[in-house]
């Protein structure tokens, strides 16, 4: 039995289901892809704020010694979780330096402390980042 040849028409209705189907699956922007490789929060921060997540404490000393978890500092390095867009505070025009993923160093006892989907994450001012670690 001979296959019946392919006439224009079902050649181009072929073509146009395989250009609907490739082309109906739309990518996530990248900043959302960022974000929920990060930690995939339903949180976006304003101005020149910025939601962070403080790195785990180290529980034994250079010595050997295992602190319990109230005798620990608080962590100074952070992971940015969200980057507000930054724009005019206080009548300056604000610049956001740091982007997401990156790890800073913060102020001690900066920023306001929120739980969301049983995480603790911490919001700052960029100000309040004393750096960028390498």
């Amino acid at each position: 039995m001979a296959r019946p040849k392919k006439t224009a028409e079902t050649a181009a209705k072929t073509t146009a289901k395989k250009t609907t189907k490739a082309a109906a699956p739309k990518a996530a922007p990248k900043a959302a892809a960022k974000a929920a490789a990060v930690g995939g929060l339903k949180i976006k921060p304003l101005a020149d704020r910025v939601v962070i997540k403080f790195l785990e404490a180290e529980e034994t000393t250079k010595g050997g010694i295992i602190l319990t978890s109230a005798a620990q500092e608080k962590p100074q390095v952070a992971q940015i979780c969200a980057v507000g867009p930054g724009g005019v505070v206080d009548g300056k025009e604000i610049k956001m330096e740091v982007k997401l993923g990156d790890k800073v160093l913060i102020s001690k006892y900066s920023g306001t402390e929120v739980k969301l989907e049983g995480e603790k994450y911490t919001i700052v001012r960029q100000s309040d980042i004393l750096a960028i670690v390498e």
